[in-house]
């Protein structure tokens, strides 16, 4: 009898602190989503992500040519 009481008590607790910490961890959750949000919509972070967007369109259009110039030289070096 005593071993079930002692369960039965364990249980109750794990369930407490399960529910408290789940409490606590959403709250957390939330805090740092909405710390998250307001740095992604800051005007400087935007303006920024737009100009890493375009320099980065930039470095796949010189890659793009250079690969097209590198095959081009190689196909001629072939064709003799």
């Amino acid at each position: 009898m005593k071993v079930l009481l002692k369960i039965i008590v364990i249980a109750a607790l794990a369930s407490a602190a399960y529910v408290l910490g789940a409490k606590a961890g959403r709250r957390r959750y939330r805090e740092i989503r909405d710390a998250a949000r307001s740095f992604w919509n800051d005007p400087q972070v935007k303006k920024a992500r737009k100009r890493a967007v375009k320099q980065a369109k930039q470095a796949a259009d010189a890659a793009e040519k250079a690969a097209e110039k590198a095959v081009a030289k190689r196909v001629a070096k072939l064709r003799g």
